[in-house]
């Protein structure tokens, strides 16, 4: 009960209100602005915690078999081997020898499941933890973490989407109806800086700041006219720019600060250097990072392509949690690597792997994940899930356990329907604690 709701208490007959409903109504406001109060300073709390979470999308749905659930030895396994890792029992594919390196702080899930075997709605699913529907435009991950714990007076973007293409720059899943103050800020190339980020030549702070006041009292008269709802997404970009363009904090996107020997140990490809962007950029204060890494779509030449693709994802994700680990951050830091779905386990004609969204593998690190652990089984072939099934569901509660977010949250959208951050399901909590 809101302090608005205490001049609306209920009157008898004649218009006036009895002590007993005075009373009641006040302790019923009480309480209703103490959870309001609480709900504040919960908010409050988790943006001090300086949570982060990084998610690497492998787009195309990489093949289980060859990342972290091989099958050596079986028809359905193929050519590909396994080996070793940091921890004893645990064997992923053989171009992962990075990643086997750092077992001991990465968890795998081998017995994730998608409902969706089609790949723009299973990477909308992975994304905002529901299908594709008309009329709703459901916000992603990264809108929805960092509209919950980001900084409220952050100067760089809240959540930064590196490559991924038919995801940011013009792909259909954003910030939805959370708007666009926490849309992706999408860089394809971490390699140069972020375009139009200086002041226009000849032109200063003061004459700048001119110019927005200018555009704000033009918008003004806009949005007296009836034009609120577009002037309020307007002001959101152009602040968000303007912060931007003058924050002393723009260097984090600058890779020419870092050496030579680190940037080759992260792979000099697009991949690499954005998960070496990523690290720079929680460590500035970004709260959410995506980096995408295309191409995983084998349904032909699967095991070249899948060896390929692995070399550049295993220097990165693997570089990324020892450094986060060495300098202190990788508690912090929420590591999701994942694609939408997998790969069959029939190896096809053209020596290749089609769609299977029964059964595939994710790894996570950080945030409070305990490594070392592998949670859920397949087949010998691979074909089901022989214990612990995980659902998109449950992967967006335990994000949000790792993260202090209430999953049962509901956002309301611009027509006043109530969302939930999370539909169903709930954490994994065989990756957390001891």
């Amino acid at each position: 009960m809101t302090a608005q709701s205490l001049m609306q208490v209920r009157t008898n007959h004649d218009g006036v209100v009895s002590r007993r409903t005075f009373l009641r109504s006040l302790a019923a406001g009480a309480a209703g602005l103490g959870l309001m109060e609480t709900l504040t300073a919960h908010a409050q709390e988790l943006r001090r915690r300086e949570m982060a979470c990084i998610l690497l999308f492998m787009g195309g749905g990489p093949s289980q078999f060859e990342t972290f659930d091989p099958k050596p030895g079986h028809a359905n396994g193929g050519a590909t081997t396994a080996i070793d890792t940091a921890v004893n029992g645990i064997r992923i594919a053989s171009p992962w020898t990075n990643v086997a390196r750092e077992m001991n702080h990465i968890a795998l899930v081998r017995s994730m499941s998608n409902r969706e075997g089609e790949h723009q709605r299973a990477t909308y699913l992975m994304h905002t933890g529901y299908l594709p529907v008309g009329g709703v435009r459901f916000p992603t991950l990264g809108s929805i973490v960092a509209s919950e714990i980001a900084p409220r007076n952050f100067d760089l973007p809240s959540f930064v989407g590196i490559g991924g293409r038919g995801i940011f720059g013009g792909g259909s899943i954003g910030s939805g109806f959370l708007g666009t103050r926490y849309a992706p800020f999408a860089i394809q190339n971490p390699d140069q800086m972020p375009a139009n980020v200086s002041l226009p030549t000849g032109t200063t702070q003061a004459r700048f700041g001119r110019r927005l006041g200018l555009m704000q009292d033009l918008e003004r008269d806009f949005a007296e006219s009836g034009g609120q709802a577009r002037v309020t997404d307007h002001r959101a970009y152009v602040n968000g720019a303007a912060n931007l363009v003058r924050s002393p904090r723009l260097q984090a996107f600058d890779l020419s600060r870092e050496t030579a020997a680190t940037r080759d140990r992260y792979g000099r490809n697009a991949f690499g250097q954005g998960c070496l962007l990523a690290r720079r950029l929680v460590e500035t204060g970004v709260t959410f990072v995506e980096v995408g890494l295309n191409g995983w779509d084998t349904h032909q030449n699967n095991f070249d392509r899948s060896r390929q693709l692995s070399t550049q994802a295993d220097a990165g994700f693997a570089n990324l949690v020892r450094d986060l680990r060495e300098r202190g951050r990788l508690d912090r830091t929420l590591i999701i690597w994942t694609g939408e779905f997998g790969r069959t386990p029939r190896i096809n004609g053209n020596n290749g792997r089609d769609h299977y969204p029964r059964a595939f593998s994710i790894a996570l690190a950080g945030g409070g994940i305990r490594g070392g652990r592998v949670i859920g089984s397949t087949s010998a072939g691979g074909n089901d899930i022989t214990n612990r099934p995980v659902g998109v569901a449950d992967l967006f509660c335990t994000v949000c356990h790792s993260l202090g977010i209430d999953p049962r949250k509901e956002n309301q959208t611009p027509i006043g329907r109530p969302i939930r951050i999370v539909d169903g399901g709930n954490h994994v909590r065989e990756l957390f604690g001891a």
